[in-house]
């Protein structure tokens, strides 16, 4: 049986991954895209790469008709979000990609993005959506806030370790590096190519990144105290993936078992031997995780690598992934593609 979706914001990068991905699933049917700059154009005019899939032109949100639509897939700007999704029906079950409700926090998210949030109750409302911790939660769901990739890449490496309390919990760094394609489609000075490419540059340093608010809330929900790492991300010049190098203390042996033990039967993230490095070109264009544990020269020290297409399962592949639950397909429908190499 076909579920029909639409799409808010396709004229983005999360949009464009989310019709690339849909277009092969076995249920899910796009009857609706929004651009609101592009509204009217058809999607080949504005990603030719999806000119042979015959979508709908695309739209202004209030223009759409959502009478047969089940599942909505919220990709617009963050702070964009918390109006629109106060305005659709509440028959529509939505995921949204955008930061504006992963913090569950009132107060923290006021914190982390300079202003209250716009709709408290829906906020109140939202299930995070880091499908392989919260899978029962988002079947269930109304409402899917969808992770920060950046938030993502270190919370799968982590979160065991605390689950497993095979680590220090105050002595844990984070030092990432993500794909240009993460900052969006807007046109900016400092992600043209010739102030991007031939370098890799830290930015949000210091503790000032916002994804830090989602480790906080994720972390201390774990180990039942406040849990603060140290986070660095890194902008490089290629377009698309995460890698995050996660320094931790703790024996490097326990801490593969551990998340081999948590990642065992999770088709979509796949602990490496032990010693073996991740690369992002190894999962780009795929729903698929990659994590690396080495032991550090020093004795109770361990690295972990973690790697993932922050496109794709840092963003519309786990937003596909959680659709499939709420809507009561296959987990694994329309993901499975293997990684694009080289």
């Amino acid at each position: 049986m076909s579920r029909k979706v639409a799409i808010l914001g396709a004229s983005g990068y999360t949009g464009a991954e989310l019709v690339r991905i849909i277009a092969t699933h076995p249920t899910m049917d796009i009857v609706g895209l929004s651009g609101e700059r592009k509204a009217g154009m058809a999607m080949a005019e504005v990603f030719p790469h999806l000119a042979p899939l015959g979508l709908p032109r695309l739209t202004k949100i209030e223009d759409m008709r959502f009478d047969e639509v089940e599942l909505v897939f919220c990709a617009l700007p963050h702070a964009t979000s918390q109006a629109v999704i106060s305005t659709l029906p509440r028959t529509l079950r939505i995921i949204d990609l955008s930061a504006d409700f992963r913090l569950r926090d009132p107060a923290s998210y006021a914190t982390w993005y300079g202003k209250a949030h716009a709709a408290p109750e829906l906020q109140a409302e939202a299930v995070y959506g880091l499908t392989e911790f919260y899978r029962n939660d988002i079947e269930a769901a109304r409402l899917v806030a969808g992770t920060g990739c950046n938030a993502a890449a270190g919370i799968y490496g982590i979160r065991p370790l605390l689950e497993a309390k095979v680590i220090d919990p105050d002595r844990i760094v984070i030092d990432l590096k993500a794909g240009v394609s993460g900052a969006g489609r807007t046109l900016r000075e400092n992600l043209l190519h010739a102030e991007l490419s031939e370098g890799t540059h830290p930015y949000a340093v210091g503790g000032t990144h916002r994804h830090l608010g989602e480790f906080d809330q994720e972390f201390a929900k774990v180990a039942g105290r406040p849990v603060q790492v140290q986070f660095t991300p890194h902008l490089t010049p290629m377009n698309r993936g995460v890698l995050a190098s996660i320094y931790v203390d703790g024996d490097p042996v326990a801490v593969h078992a551990a998340l081999s033990q948590r990642y065992d039967l999770e088709f979509f993230i796949h602990v490496l031997p032990f010693g073996a490095v991740p690369s992002t070109r190894h999962v780009r264009g795929s729903n698929y995780v990659h994590i690396g544990v080495v032991g550090d020269r020093m004795p109770g020290r361990a690295v972990v690598m973690v790697v993932l297409d922050n496109l794709t399962k840092g963003s519309s592949g786990q937003a596909v992934q959680n659709a499939n639950l709420m809507l009561g397909a296959e987990e694994t429908a329309g993901l499975t593609l293997p990684p694009v190499f080289p």
